[in-house]
């Protein structure tokens, strides 16, 4: 019982997380790697696996939250693209938003993983993204706003794309770059937070598919009910703070979450010394 209340706390924890812009990684670490090491509880292999399993978790909210934008891509809804004229987001403006992060996660991949997953790098992360936050809000253009990502031009997706390359650094927050990069670029905060979790989807489904075909020696029997109890949980928990995030966001702009950030980072810092 003790392994499935981990599964659901950690499964929570990426659910409300993974795409506020507040850093999953730093509280994971904090959760996780802190309190509760779910790498004792079976291996580390095990444990780095359920975590690509909630992070689908998550995802898959995603894509429920925006399956008419993903049926209207991908011309599933065919009524709905012929009805209505009007320009629409189209899969090649997110394909163009992720080539920059892309290309540069897959050349320093290994780099990344062997010298930046640390609770330093989490800590820096945390407070340079933190920073960037509170100069998309002090600096966003005030008028010309994108108001919708049907009005994302190929331009602001490359630009908002070499933005999120910065979440390559751990405790950044994919989230919280590009946001930020979408606002200093013109867009609605609401704009520009719907481009990043649709961004979001073929990305982390994509690496974690793979990570998963992987690893697909892990899912022992002794290891499926947690496995499964974290996904139901991070795809709950996601589902509720996707739709909670994206009706406050254009209401409370980014300082607040920035703040909430530099305090997380503070609490590393004193967990540290």
């Amino acid at each position: 019982m003790w392994e499935w209340f981990v599964a659901f706390i950690l499964g929570m924890v990426e659910g409300l997380t993974e795409f506020a812009p507040i850093s999953s990684t730093g509280h994971m670490i904090i959760v996780d790697d802190m309190l509760f090491q779910s790498a004792e509880l079976f291996t580390q292999e095990v444990a780095n696996t359920f975590k690509v399993v909630i992070q689908l978790g998550s995802i898959m909210a995603v894509v429920i939250v925006f399956k008419d934008r993903f049926k209207e891509m991908l011309y599933i809804d065919k009524k709905a693209v012929t009805s209505n004229p009007r320009q629409r987001l189209k899969l090649s403006t997110i394909i163009i938003g992720l080539l920059p992060a892309a290309v540069l996660g897959f050349l320093f991949e290994d780099y990344i993983d062997t010298y930046l997953f640390s609770i330093n790098t989490v800590i820096a992360g945390l407070i340079a993204g933190a920073f960037l936050m509170i100069a998309a809000d002090k600096f966003r253009p005030a008028s010309g706003l994108t108001a919708s990502v049907d009005q994302i031009s190929w331009k602001q997706a490359l630009l908002v794309g070499a933005v999120q390359c910065l979440a390559l650094w751990p405790g950044f927050s994919r989230s919280g770059a590009t946001i930020s990069g979408g606002v200093l670029l013109g867009m609605t905060h609401r704009t520009a937070a719907d481009f990043t979790f649709i961004m979001a989807v073929p990305i982390m489904l994509g690496a974690g598919s793979l990570s998963l075909i992987k690893n697909w020696q892990y899912f022992t029997v002794d290891a499926l009910p947690f496995m499964g109890i974290g996904f139901i949980s991070a795809f709950l928990f996601a589902l509720l703070s996707i739709r909670f995030f994206l009706r406050l966001i254009d209401k409370v702009k980014l300082v607040p979450f920035a703040i909430y950030r530099l305090v997380l980072a503070g609490v590393l810092i004193l967990i540290l010394i």
